[in-house]
């Protein structure tokens, strides 16, 4: 049993706004799946962080939820900036049962054991918040992180954190976002949202004995990474 994790998934089969256009995503969706495919069996679990599908809501997205439900392995599914179907907790795991996908979960407030590993995390925000509104979403992200990592803790398993928002980005740094990491003394922690150039020198980094990976599709070829 595996844990994998890939983020920035961008799926479009029930929508019209498809990443192919784009250089480096041509055929982007046959390449996920040939990958996937290729590494990911029924007994592992796959960690998706965030941008997940381009719908609007839970029924337009639910093509790509069968795209989902139908490659190998458990899913956990967190929110990203681009994720505009998500709603509360209870309406998607509502619809993620009437509609069978019983490969789907999220995590949202909680944490989900894995093998040895606790999976947590949330959607995460900008480090220069500045604007009052941005700080609310901010501080809202740290508390969500913390009762995440509070119930990993409780499982007696190691946390990961897994965050949609980079914590840090070359000299930037979300500093509440890294305090509540440094705090729980995360090992390893894996983001996405960064794309194109900027994703391809975007190195792994160690931040307080962290180590901090970008896991975005066209960062690491559309092939989920190995966690564990």
């Amino acid at each position: 049993m595996s844990l994998f994790a890939i983020a920035d998934l961008h799926l479009s089969l029930g929508t019209d706004k498809p990443m192919d256009e784009f250089q480096g995503w041509e055929n982007y969706v046959s390449r996920i799946e040939n990958n996937w495919r290729n590494l990911v069996t029924e007994e592992d679990t796959v960690v998706i962080a965030g941008d997940i599908s381009w719908a609007m809501n839970l029924e337009e997205a639910k093509k790509d939820f069968e795209f989902l439900q139908n490659l190998p392995g458990r899913k956990l599914l967190l929110k990203g900036n681009h994720d505009y179907w998500w709603s509360t907790r209870k309406k998607i795991e509502n619809f993620f049962q009437t509609s069978d996908f019983d490969k789907l979960s999220i995590i949202h407030n909680s944490a989900e054991v894995v093998g040895d590993f606790a999976v947590c995390g949330t959607r995460g925000w900008f480090f220069d918040a500045e604007e009052s509104d941005d700080k609310k979403v901010l501080l809202r992200e740290v508390g969500r992180l913390e009762r995440s990592l509070a119930e990993g803790v409780k499982t007696g398993k190691e946390p990961v954190v897994f965050l949609h928002y980079p914590p840090a980005l070359g000299d930037s740094r979300c500093e509440e976002i890294l305090s509540v990491i440094e705090k729980y003394q995360i090992r390893l922690c894996y983001f996405g949202h960064v794309h194109g150039p900027l994703a391809r020198r975007t190195p792994t980094q160690i931040i307080n004995g962290t180590v901090m990976k970008l896991i975005s599709c066209d960062a690491i070829n559309f092939t989920p990474v190995l966690v564990r």
